[in-house]
């Protein structure tokens, strides 16, 4: 139950890591097309993500560690195609099971039901039950 400020920020990360994913499937794409040997590799497109937030000023908005899940998840759909668990990976669209994940840096108030984001602040949410431990990353969809 995020405030209005913070529902603009999070519909930005959403778009920022969809447009990262998708940008760097393209570039992934056209390094295949120059020469077919060329495999996926997380470090060589992670190493390409400052150059991106030099090119593109609004991509400095988005937590860094949010963009870089993104590339995760690319090489993820990678490893499961090779591995024949899947198909290729695809291009995201807008509105379709839009999220973004905090690999670090969140801290959970359950007694209030609220969440502190980096980038975002403390962000109410609806507590179904409890969380027993200590949070390791936290996913944040859009509905």
């Amino acid at each position: 139950m995020p405030n209005g400020e913070q529902s603009r920020k999070i519909k930005q990360f959403c778009g920022c890591c969809r447009f990262v994913f998708n940008r760097a499937l393209a570039w992934q794409n056209e390094q295949y097309q120059q020469d077919s040997r060329h495999k996926f590799s997380y470090s060589k497109i992670a190493n390409l993500l400052p150059q991106w937030k030099k090119e593109l000023i609004w991509l400095k908005e988005c937590h860094s560690q949010v963009l870089q899940q993104s590339l995760k998840d690319l090489e993820n759909a990678f490893k499961n195609f090779f591995q024949q668990r899947s198909d290729f990976p695809k291009f995201k669209k807008k509105g379709v099971k839009e999220s973004f994940r905090f690999p670090q840096g969140c801290k959970l108030e359950q007694q209030n039901s609220r969440i502190w984001l980096p980038k975002i602040g403390w962000v109410r949410y609806r507590n179904s039950r409890e969380v027993i431990g200590e949070i390791k990353n936290v996913t944040v969809s859009q509905k």
